[in-house]
């Protein structure tokens, strides 16, 4: 298995899982570049593996209605390194501006205690405009 970078060594840690809690659709009024819609996501990530783990960055894949793709990967999470013991969690909100609908999906890449590469997919969710506003 691969991780987001590629990296073959990498294992998805059973139990690490990541939940869309919501996705708010907002109109951007006045938009400067032409992309008006904003899609909020709620996320949460699940530790409830047996060992502790340090979510280093994250990859992003996200298909336009259009066709095109959109791959974004960077270091951290929201601006941080979150470090979950078995049990806990950790929950962010973020956002993708577009001017169309799309469906976003990816993972999350880090470390175990022992230093192990390990990663965790982020399930698939549609950011869709609402009807008669596209």
């Amino acid at each position: 298995m691969t991780d987001a970078h590629g990296d073959s060594q990498a294992v998805e840690l059973p139990g690490l899982r990541v939940v869309i809690d919501r996705v708010v659709y907002q109109t951007i009024e006045e938009p400067s570049d032409g992309r008006e819609h904003a899609f909020i996501y709620f996320i949460t990530i699940e530790n409830l593996s047996d060992r502790a783990v340090t979510l280093l960055g994250r990859k992003w894949v996200i298909d336009h209605a259009d066709g095109t793709k959109l791959v974004v990967e960077g270091d951290k999470i929201v601006q941080q390194t979150p470090h979950l013991a078995p049990g806990e969690s950790f929950s962010y909100n973020s956002y993708h501006v577009s001017d169309q609908s799309a469906a976003a999906e990816g993972a999350f890449h880090g470390l175990d205690e022992m230093g192990g590469p390990i990663f965790t997919r982020i399930p698939r969710f549609e950011m869709n405009i609402p009807l008669g506003l596209n």
